[in-house]
């Protein structure tokens, strides 16, 4: 508790207000696009450019947080962030919006990754569960603050208000990041191995533990798209829309901690499958959501999946991550939660475009139970021992690594 306690100005008030900021936004990105002209399948491929932006951001990422540092690598994304935002505000039409969204996008890899490097490298493995639940709690109570804020601002300003308010957010947490001295003995390691030999050498850890992620990342940003355009379906405005996310968001926050807490002390599978078996089931309950009360049921449900996974991913990630390789191969890992990420609303957009919004969600449903089927199969449960093994070690003998991770998670031998 105390060394959480000693990282709150450094990693978690700066995340807070990144939170704060996205979470003004997020229930207005699909609005701003109707707004523009989009229809309602294009709206939500416009949303999923910020998806794309963190694919094309994840690996790069990576090799720039282990040259440069997490505090420089997080003012420069601020920056670039900022940039995005004022360019989606700016935008005469759908085209250059989604461009915006893009570089928006590429800057969150860069702010995730340099955040997730510093808490491995600082936080004993039996301690990561709370320590990364602490970070998304920290982020997902701004996610909750947000809509109420943005509210206001949506008010007199329509949909853009929301992103002024994540741009000056954005601007508030770089400088505050940027402002902290650099942290004795730096938790960096930087590598002679390309990003390419990062991924090839640890090819069957990311098709595999990554296909689990894949599908929790898709499950969570799809409902960002999804609810906003099932909002204006049943005739819901913005500012209600703002509130019904807040209200998702104050559930999703209550259970960042003792997911943490669970996490740790039950392990990653434990946590991992039941958390995308709600996803799945608050899915297939939206196309009965005939009115506010509705929507603001399945936000609730889908809220408390959301805050029930929190900090798994990234767990599971630093778990498995070579300390030689640690910011390159987080960038991969990273990678496969993003894929899904982006994946989410393009599969909204797409299906909404041929057909209904009702048969997207079904397929949201149905890619949640087989997230769950994945992470039940391969994730580890709870880690009592390093759960990595020295390089050499691990290409001499590839099988014995794979045993050695089930084992030390808790799990029985030869399940991964």
């Amino acid at each position: 508790m105390t060394q959480l306690r000693s990282m709150a100005l450094a990693v978690f008030v700066p995340s807070a207000i990144y939170g704060i900021g996205t979470g003004a936004a997020a229930p207005m990105l699909p609005l701003r696009a109707l707004e523009l002209g989009a229809s309602v399948g294009t709206a939500g491929v416009v949303v999923a450019m910020m998806g794309f932006g963190l694919i094309l951001g994840d690996l790069p990422a990576g090799r720039l947080v282990a040259r440069i540092g997490e505090r420089k690598a997080i003012a420069l994304g601020s920056f670039t962030c900022a940039l995005g935002l004022l360019v989606a505000v700016l935008a005469p039409n759908i085209a250059v919006f989604a461009v915006g969204l893009l570089i928006n996008g590429a800057s969150g890899a860069v702010w995730g990754l340099a955040r997730q490097t510093y808490i491995v490298a600082v936080v004993p493995s039996a301690d990561r569960g709370r320590a990364f639940s602490a970070l998304a709690g920290w982020m997902r109570f701004g996610f909750f603050a947000g809509p109420f804020l943005g509210a206001g601002a949506v008010h007199w300003l329509g949909p853009v208000g929301g992103l002024w308010i994540q741009l000056v957010a954005m601007l508030v947490a770089g400088a505050l990041v940027f402002a902290m001295p650099e942290t004795e003995g730096s938790p960096t390691v930087l590598s002679d191995n390309t990003i390419r030999s990062v991924v090839v050498e640890h090819r069957r850890l990311l098709s595999t533990l990554g296909l689990g992620a894949l599908l929790m990342g898709a499950a969570r940003a799809a409902r960002q798209s999804l609810l906003p355009l099932w909002a204006v379906h049943i005739g819901a405005d913005a500012a209600t829309t703002s509130i019904v996310f807040g209200i998702a968001g104050a559930v999703d926050v209550l259970m960042s901690y003792p997911a943490g807490i669970w996490l740790d002390r039950y392990g990653r599978r434990a946590i991992g499958v039941p958390a995308m078996a709600v996803f799945a089931a608050g899915y297939a309950a939206l196309p009965f959501a005939g009115s506010v009360v509705g929507l603001t049921a399945v936000a609730v449900l889908l809220g408390f999946a959301n805050g029930l996974s929190n900090g798994v991913i990234m767990t599971v990630g630093a778990d498995v991550a070579p300390a030689g390789q640690r910011a390159e191969f987080l960038g991969a890992w990273r990678l496969t939660h993003d894929i899904g990420m982006f994946a989410g609303p393009i599969a909204v957009g797409a299906i909404s475009a041929v057909t209904v919004l009702g048969v997207a969600a079904g397929a949201l449903a149905v890619a949640g139970l087989g997230g769950a089927a994945a992470m039940y199969r391969w994730f580890p449960g709870r880690p009592t021992v390093a759960v990595t093994m020295p390089r050499a070690e691990s290409r001499r003998k590839p099988g014995n690594r794979w045993r050695a991770i089930d084992r030390a998670a808790g799990g029985p031998p030869g399940r991964l």
